[in-house]
């Protein structure tokens, strides 16, 4: 239920049933109606998100399930923001990317459905991706972080030097989250990065607690 007294429940379940076709339907409905688009992501995407990541235990993990909802959100997100809108900046920035020599992009891209339905604004640099092109993208972006993925044991040389590069630029707030196979098996001492998430929600987690922690600290936010 929101102000106008119009409940998003239909929204909700449609998401969580992964329809595109019926969520998207649905938002469009609710826009009709009169329903802020903001108030569509927080009180429909974000509420979805969060029931699913409640389900998503480790004995309830279901990839497939997470994949279908947050492409069913992207398609939500694309209908409320057309291409050539930009989503208002909520969150903050995250630059994410799968590093040079690894061209896998499945845990990235659902890290990417996933902050986005939580009202981050992502820059995904794809896959293959160079170090310094998502250096460059975060200073250009005011990145409140910066999220790699990796399959590939190769690729940790240049995860450790991620930090170094970014202390060289002046851009030591920045924080590095890691995820994927090969990098979940290391502590994020090991990988000179700030968190290694097991999951994508675990990733959000950590950014949600950096954000919290920060606002109680009487600071301005600092992306």
């Amino acid at each position: 239920m929101n102000m106008n007294g119009l409940s998003l429940d239909p929204l909700v379940n449609a998401l969580l049933e992964g329809d595109q076709v019926k969520a998207v339907s649905t938002a469009k409905e609710l826009r009709e109606q009169g329903i802020a688009v903001d108030s569509i992501i927080t009180n429909g995407l974000e509420v979805a998100m969060t029931r699913l990541d409640n389900k998503c235990t480790i004995e309830q993990f279901n990839l497939l399930e997470i994949m279908l909802v947050g492409r069913a959100s992207m398609a939500v997100i694309k209908e409320l923001y057309p291409s050539d809108a930009i989503p208002p900046l909520t969150k903050g920035v995250v630059v994410i990317g799968s590093l040079e020599g690894d061209i896998h992009d499945l845990g990235k891209n659902i890290l990417k459905m996933v902050l986005t339905a939580q009202g981050y604004r992502v820059i995904d640099c794809g896959k293959d991706c160079p170090v310094d092109t998502l250096i460059d993208h975060a200073e250009r972006g005011g990145a409140l972080a910066i999220g790699v993925s990796g399959l590939i044991t190769t690729i940790i040389p240049q995860i450790k030097q991620i930090k170094h590069m970014l202390v060289e630029r002046g851009l030591h707030r920045i924080k590095i989250l890691a995820g994927g196979a090969a990098l979940k098996q290391a502590a994020a001492s090991q990988l000179n990065v700030d968190y290694v998430a097991e999951t994508a929600f675990d990733g959000s987690h950590y950014l949600e607690h950096m954000r919290s922690a920060h606002q109680c600290s009487g600071g301005e936010r600092e992306l």
